[in-house]
């Protein structure tokens, strides 16, 4: 059984409030591939410090136009193949709102675009970790669901 190497990415879900609702930005590598702004964490480098420099060099957005969301943290873990080597993989996300459409991406990705929740889910099926982070990124966003009141039934 081959050894299990592990990794720590991080990254940040961008979203940006538009009149039909918060959009999401993704990012394409190319065929079916799209995922949210992530790289690796480097030398001593904090995870939130690794999600930013990375959201910073893959979309040109700099850390003055995201407005970071510090109550959200959430993750991705899975295992894949590299090679013949098992790898372990652990993406930490957090959340920030951007009011900036612009996106520069850099030479690692083919495209980007801005998606409403419902849209970007439907991209990011096959990656069901990415939906679940996309998922939990939206219902924060969205705020608590307030409980239902109960109807109080009146005697006469």
């Amino acid at each position: 059984m081959p050894e299990v190497t592990k990794e720590i990415s991080a990254g940040i879900i961008v979203y940006r409030r538009t009149k039909d609702g918060p959009k999401f930005l993704l990012l394409y590598h190319g065929g079916n591939y799209w995922n949210f702004p992530k790289g690796h964490i480097e030398g001593e480098e904090r995870s939130f410090e690794a999600a930013l420099r990375e959201t910073v060099e893959e979309t040109g957005l700099k850390s003055e136009d995201l407005k970071i969301r510090s109550r959200f943290k959430d993750y991705e873990k899975y295992y894949f193949y590299k090679g013949k080597s098992r790898i372990f993989k652990v993406v930490i996300f957090y959340l920030a709102e951007s009011r900036k459409k612009e996106i520069k991406i850099s030479e690692e990705h083919s495209g980007y675009g801005w998606f409403l929740y419902r849209d970007a889910r439907r991209i990011l099926k096959t990656y069901r970790d990415s939906e679940s982070v996309l998922k939990k990124a939206h219902d924060f966003i969205r705020g608590p669901v307030p409980e239902k009141q109960s109807e109080s039934v009146k005697t006469t």
